[in-house]
């Protein structure tokens, strides 16, 4: 079995939005969250993606999602690898697609919006909204300021439970 190491979070929150945000238009589009499945692995270009996501959808004990502009499931606007720890969930990977990068982005909120799903989907487990992840260390403040996480040692970082409940109740309305 291939060893695989540790890729530390380096993906930009741009902005918190309450969904994702055509950056054009500024219209604001509804988001649904599905599990990604070794058989929806078509759905991935390759050319679209820094990371290899079909290695990740196959990877034992990590579950992969893919977020999508609601009724258009087709094309996926941003991944996300979680892992659940029995007491927190952890986030080994997050990318928005390569048409929602850099200056030419087409949607802004994508990041934001799959950390919020990781947030809500340890709160639905009942480890309180804990979520943990090793980022890069260029990147700390950059999370401490945006996503309310706190830095705990070396490159780990976790979003406890008030960040957390900020995160889910802007992007998942009741």
């Amino acid at each position: 079995m291939k060893n695989h190491r540790k890729i530390l979070v380096d993906i930009e929150i741009d902005k918190l939005t309450n969904s994702i945000e055509n950056l054009i238009s500024g219209d604001v589009f509804d988001t649904e969250v599905f599990q990604l499945f070794a058989k929806d692995s078509k759905l991935i270009n390759k050319a679209d993606w820094q990371f290899k996501w079909q290695e990740q959808v196959k990877l034992n004990g990590r579950e992969t999602y893919k977020l999508v502009i609601k009724d258009n499931p087709k094309i996926i606007q941003g991944l996300i690898s979680l892992s659940d720890q029995r007491d927190h969930i952890y986030m080994h990977l997050i990318e928005s697609a390569k048409f929602n990068k850099g200056k030419t982005k087409i949607y802004s909120g994508v990041p934001g919006n799959l950390v919020a799903f990781a947030c809500k989907l340890s709160f639905n487990k009942g480890y309180d909204g804990y979520l943990a992840f090793d980022a890069k260390t260029v990147l700390v403040n950059h999370y401490q300021e945006t996503l309310f996480a706190t830095h705990f040692r070396g490159t780990k970082m976790i979003i406890e439970p008030p960040a957390a409940n900020i995160l889910i109740n802007r992007y998942f309305k009741k």
